[in-house]
């Protein structure tokens, strides 16, 4: 006992500091052994957000790829197909060419320049109103599909804490979809009347002057059809001309906010409007627009001796010849072709599916 209490007296601060050293070590152990497995928890649980966001990229992407694969084949088509039948019901210039064709040595001098003047207006109106169309009607497609796009990812983003699969998710109803992307049809069912007469507006004060004994070159034909477009997007109100593609604000304003489908399809439409009546758009339609006409007047030189001039009354059976390359269907429309591959649409369209809004 003598020995033990010797022993601690000669080794007692070596042993207090040997346990607590021992205990510090201990403690600290299981303090790193805890961290240890919170890190590992921490770990296997953003691994597992990960996975969920790429599957929700990967089954988005399907999703937004089959929307635009259906805009792309089935709704750009159809209404590709509805407005050109439209153009032609409405700008009728077949009939004037057959009364200049069987009326050779009958008409009198008066009415014979009465009916040429009436065929360059008409045909300078149907061929730049083609061109304006065309476009503004492929951006403005693109530009829903976009949107809803944009739409299903947010939908689908909110149910990710859902023990649901994806699949089973209701991103949007179906009827409200198809209801969104048949809007399209607006611009040949119900805009292209006034749309017509105010594109003749511009024609006829562009023309005004111009004789059809005046000799067109590539870039006479090429500055006038820009001009006529200028003066037709800056006449009257600003971005006035969204009116044709789409109801008015009123129309869509009247809904009932008890019924879910009416008020999703309503904030569909009410984005499309704030995105077409963007100063962004409005650049990209002109850029669009710029670049369909230069291709337009160097599809014709490829046919005619305009490029070392012609006069514009053999001009104008020139122009009809063009029109079915304007309104092609799009799998085979090389104007389409060229808006898709200009790099400020795809950089409108990609900021715009990613703009999420909060």
């Amino acid at each position: 006992m003598d020995l033990v209490r010797g022993f601690w007296r000669k080794h007692r601060r070596k042993i207090l500091v040997t346990t607590t050293c021992l205990g510090s070590g201990y403690l600290l152990y299981k303090l790193y052994n805890a961290h240890t497995r919170k890190l590992a928890d921490l770990e296997r649980e953003l691994a597992y957000e990960r996975e969920n966001d790429e599957i929700i990229k990967t089954q988005m992407k399907a999703h937004f790829d089959n929307i635009q694969m259906i805009a792309d084949t089935t709704t750009l088509p159809h209404a590709m197909h509805h407005l050109s039948s439209r153009l032609v019901e409405e700008i009728d210039v077949s009939s004037i060419m057959d009364k200049l064709s069987k009326g050779k040595g009958i008409l009198i001098p008066s009415e014979k320049l009465h009916l040429w003047n009436e065929l360059k207006i008409l045909s300078f109106t149907r061929m730049v109103l083609s061109l304006w169309s065309v476009t503004m009607l492929s951006l403005y497609i693109r530009v829903q599909v976009n949107i809803l796009g944009r739409h299903l990812y947010i939908d689908t983003a909110r149910g990710l804490g859902s023990s649901h699969l994806l699949e089973e998710l209701d991103l949007i109803d179906r009827d409200d979809e198809q209801k969104f992307l048949a809007s399209a049809d607006f611009l040949a069912t119900s805009g292209i009347p006034s749309l017509i007469s105010n594109m003749q507006g511009a024609v006829k004060e562009v023309l005004k002057g111009k004789q059809l004994k005046d000799v067109f070159t590539t870039r006479v034909l090429q500055e006038t059809v820009m001009r006529i477009l200028d003066v037709f997007m800056s006449t009257g109100s600003p971005h006035h001309w969204v009116d044709y593609l789409m109801m008015s604000q009123d129309a869509t304003s009247d809904v009932s906010s008890s019924d879910a489908t009416v008020t999703k399809f309503h904030q569909l439409i009410t984005e499309t409007r704030e995105v077409v009546t963007s100063n962004d758009f409005t650049n990209v339609a002109e850029i669009s627009l710029k670049c369909c006409a230069v291709a337009l007047v160097e599809e014709m030189e490829t046919q005619t001796a305009l490029a070392k001039g012609m006069q514009l009354a053999k001009l104008l059976p020139q122009i009809e010849k063009t029109m079915p390359e304007i309104s092609a269907e799009p799998s085979k429309n090389r104007f389409l072709q060229l808006i898709r591959d200009l790099p400020e649409v795809k950089l409108f369209f990609t900021l715009l599916y990613a703009n999420m809004p909060q």
